[in-house]
């Protein structure tokens, strides 16, 4: 196993994949490798829809990018022809996509707002660290892949389409697929520009 700390600097956003196939042994790889990931209350509120008939791909992208289109119009902005089709396209022609959605079913149940609220915080956060292990994995596997947000600004188009139950939220959508790109290393921050010591605005040193 490679050192975790190479793992994590080595792993790119790939948007570009080979016409090459997903074996199924390896999506349910990853997603096993998800499913370790810690959570409120052990919860475990993330659920994976796997999207591999490329009907049903071509079908979610265009209505994912139809709704896109129309949130954009709402502001005045039209969308070009090619930028839309180039959206309908990276989904619908990525080699494996995995939904990721989130339910508060095993969270507690308050009464007023701000409670409820912190516990659909803890659900996003549990989904976050689930969605970084199965990146990690997909990485190991040899694979790339690319984490969008485009489901959350969408979500009963999504819904409608792949018939999600209501209490079901869709969240983000994973492009999976063999690499036919190698980025660059993105920038990073230095840790004094992030993080703190004791109070808000104290250095580390």
């Amino acid at each position: 196993m490679s050192n975790i700390f190479d793992a994590i600097k080595e792993r790119r956003s790939i948007r570009k994949y080979k016409a090459r196939s997903v074996p199924k042994e390896l999506i349910e790889e990853v997603l096993v490798a998800a499913c370790w990931a810690p959570s409120a209350h052990n919860s475990q509120p993330w659920r994976f829809i796997v999207l591999d008939d490329p009907l049903i791909k071509r079908e979610i992208s265009k209505a994912m990018a139809e709704s896109w289109a129309e949130d954009l119009s709402k502001e005045g902005i039209e969308i070009r022809p090619k930028v839309h089709k180039m959206r309908v396209e990276r989904f619908a022609t990525a080699p494996a996509l995995i939904l990721a959605c989130t339910t508060m079913v095993g969270m507690k149940k308050f009464s007023d707002k701000r409670r409820s609220d912190a516990e659909r915080d803890l659900v996003m956060q549990s989904l976050g660290a689930a969605l970084q292990s199965m990146l990690l994995a997909i990485n190991e596997k040899g694979l790339g892949a690319c984490w969008f947000c485009a489901p959350s600004f969408c979500k009963p188009t999504v819904r409608r389409v792949l018939k999600i139950p209501e209490e079901i939220e869709p969240e983000a959508l994973i492009t999976i697929g063999y690499p036919a790109e190698k980025p660059l290393p993105p920038s990073r921050k230095l840790i004094s520009e992030y993080s703190f010591k004791d109070k808000w605005g104290k250095g580390l040193n």
